[in-house]
């Protein structure tokens, strides 16, 4: 029997503006008020951790203005207003937040706008402007809980555009933007109000993402109190702020050996390092414990930059094709310079 297909939850929704936010057109004059309904659905699932975007046709610092002027500018990490494809900008902002295109969702009231988007990006989802109300009712908008984490999400990526902004005013290496930003990844076991996030990180992480598994709040509780396991969540920061709680492993641990089960990073921290260092961490402090390091893999669509991580850390495939990977205690990896210093809180391994 062919099982249903299950879609990844929504993380951004991409909206027109003119005639599907608000009724008007504002480049010609008009002023409109955006739909209390929108407005709502707009609250709402930024409450639940999904992000907004613009990608609409006009001129920006006249929309944004219109945006600013009803309290709205501040719920959007990402505005592409003009004149392009709206496809185009469409895979600017999913380029931009580094969210795959399965992950995004567009609405718009002009039937020829969606299909365009539906043909350039088939991954995206497409509504109707007059489906706004009803965004989060639907299950691929649904929260089954709101952490902290995903509540505060919005501030997050607007902090994390700061940073791209000063990035692209660097003008040296890229190694030195990243030594300057003064990467700090803190490491420890995991506690009970960690848990919804630890659960969210699995439901939501695919790209760097070592086997896809996903644990409930209450399996990760008992993961968290059996001798046999650790679950560690890894929290990242730099000079601009905080990225929040972005790793999660999940270890079995016997005398001779430790073996990740999983290990995910979020993907908004790409291309600071901070996942290479997590795995170089969880390597030496088990060979320091005189245990194997080893990792089982899972292949997928999107996570092979995983495992280029875990190969470069050291780890090799014993036990033939499928079998996990492991870390030769006789000959490990000379340690490397990471730009993230990993910090260990007092009393925590």
């Amino acid at each position: 029997m062919n099982r249903p297909l299950v879609l990844p939850p929504v993380k951004v929704v991409v909206w027109d503006l003119d005639d599907t936010l608000w009724d008007g057109v504002v480049l010609e004059g008009d002023a409109p008020a955006p739909f209390p309904a929108a407005v709502a659905t707009l609250h709402t699932l930024d409450r639940r951790g999904v992000l907004h975007a613009v990608a609409s046709r006009g001129e920006a610092a006249v929309a944004e203005r219109h945006l600013a002027e009803h309290g709205l500018a501040e719920l959007f990490v990402a505005v592409e207003v003009g004149w392009g494809a709206k496809s185009d900008a469409v895979a600017r902002v999913a380029r931009e937040l580094n969210i795959a295109a399965d992950a995004v969702a567009f609405i718009d009231n002009d039937p020829l706008e969606r299909a365009e988007v539906a043909t350039g990006l088939p991954g995206v989802r497409t509504y109707l402007a007059t489906d706004a109300a009803g965004l989060p009712e639907r299950p691929e908008f649904a929260a089954t809980h709101t952490t902290a984490e995903s509540a505060g999400r919005r501030q997050l990526y607007r902090t994390e555009r700061d940073r791209r902004r000063a990035e692209a005013g660097h003008t040296g290496p890229p190694a030195e933007f990243l030594a300057g930003l003064d990467l700090e990844l803190t490491v420890r076991r995991a506690e009970e109000s960690d848990l919804d996030r630890a659960h969210e990180l699995t439901v939501r992480t695919h790209q760097l993402n070592t086997t896809g598994r996903t644990f409930s709040a209450e399996q990760l509780r008992a993961l968290c109190a059996d001798p046999g396991y650790e679950v560690l969540v890894a929290d990242l920061r730099d000079r601009f702020g905080s990225y929040g709680t972005i790793g999660l492993a999940v270890t079995a641990v016997t005398a001779t050996t430790t073996t990740l089960e999983l290990l995910l990073m979020s993907c908004r921290v790409m291309s600071r390092g901070a996942g290479a260092a997590l795995v170089d961490h969880i390597a030496a402090t088990a060979l320091a414990a005189g245990r194997t390091p080893m990792a089982e893999f899972v292949p997928t669509d999107v996570n092979r930059i995983m495992l280029v991580t875990l190969r470069f850390a050291g780890f090799r495939p014993v036990g033939g094709p499928g079998g996990p990977l492991a870390v030769d205690p006789a000959a490990p990896p000379a340690p490397r310079r990471h730009p993230v210093r990993v910090v260990v809180p007092a009393g925590r391994p």
